[in-house]
């Protein structure tokens, strides 16, 4: 019998590339394209296996950002970067079909659609036709302008279960393969500090589903609430909601500090080998 609970494999790490000027924890930081593209690079050699780059900050309060915009500031850098790193997956965070369309021109492989394809139906179109690529889901309450005002559930598992269930349904309906659909709870969309660690604490039973599942913590505010910090300050509870969404058995984990996870996980696997019953 183990003596201490380790996960039986480590997530793949997705970077968090963010070209917006007002993101809650990095926003400006990576507007220029070239800071961009060299904080990209830090984190591919870091261990980063996916590169996720949103030009539209989604933090609580936060208004859309107009298409034109984001194309703006995604498309020159993924065109500088795909090119470069042609094996490395680029996925991009948007709700916007003609964002995607462009993007999946040049490779982007992943589209994280945090409105799980409720915003602009031409996207559901696009995907149907680009059997190569897939989708996150994911999970939120209201929109990022309002998901914070109260955010209620009588069963916050439940009410998820039920959602994605919809959502993969819609897309099987669209055309879209089962294969290429991905879930993400949302942790802190539309949700207040309990229904968040029910979740982190439970994120198994969204396995049921038989598809990858993708967390994103990284220095979320929940972690302000128990331990009062600034989001440069939250990588002990991002590395504590890491390892439970390793043990939890989730894909994909979406995160700011790709060398302290990398290195949080090595660490973690070289003990769970190294011990004796």
């Amino acid at each position: 019998m183990n003596k201490y609970c380790f996960p039986e494999r480590t997530p793949v790490l997705m970077g968090i590339l963010n070209v917006t000027e007002d993101s809650f924890s990095d926003g400006a930081q990576f507007l220029d394209r070239e800071l961009a593209i060299k904080h990209t690079e830090v984190m591919i050699a870091e261990g980063a296996e996916i590169i996720d780059i949103g030009a539209e900050s989604t933090r609580p309060g936060s208004l859309p950002v107009p298409a034109e915009i984001q194309e703006q500031r995604i498309i020159p850098i993924l065109s500088s970067l795909k090119e470069k790193y042609p094996k490395v997956t680029f996925s991009v965070d948007t709700q916007e079909a003609t964002v995607a369309e462009k993007a999946i021109e040049l490779g982007a492989s992943i589209i994280n659609d945090i409105s799980a394809l409720r915003t602009d139906p031409a996207l559901a179109e696009l995907l149907s036709t680009n059997p190569e690529v897939k989708i996150i889901l994911m999970h939120m309450q209201g929109t990022p302008h309002t998901m914070q005002i109260n955010p209620v559930y009588q069963d916050v598992l439940v009410e998820i279960k039920d959602f994605f269930q919809e959502r993969i349904d819609f897309c099987l309906a669209k055309g879209i393969l089962r294969e290429n659909i991905m879930l993400d709870p949302g942790i802190g969309f539309g949700k207040n500090l309990e229904h968040n660690l029910t979740i982190l604490g439970n994120l198994r039973t969204f396995k049921e589903f038989g598809l990858p599942l993708v967390v994103g913590a990284s220095r979320k505010s929940f972690i302000d609430k128990i331990s009062p910090s600034s989001p440069a300050q939250r990588i002990g509870g991002c590395l504590a909601a890491a390892f439970v969404s390793a043990c939890e058995e989730i894909d994909i984990l979406r995160v700011h500090d790709v060398l302290l996870h990398r290195q949080f996980f090595e660490v973690l696997t070289a003990i769970a080998k190294a011990q004796r019953d």
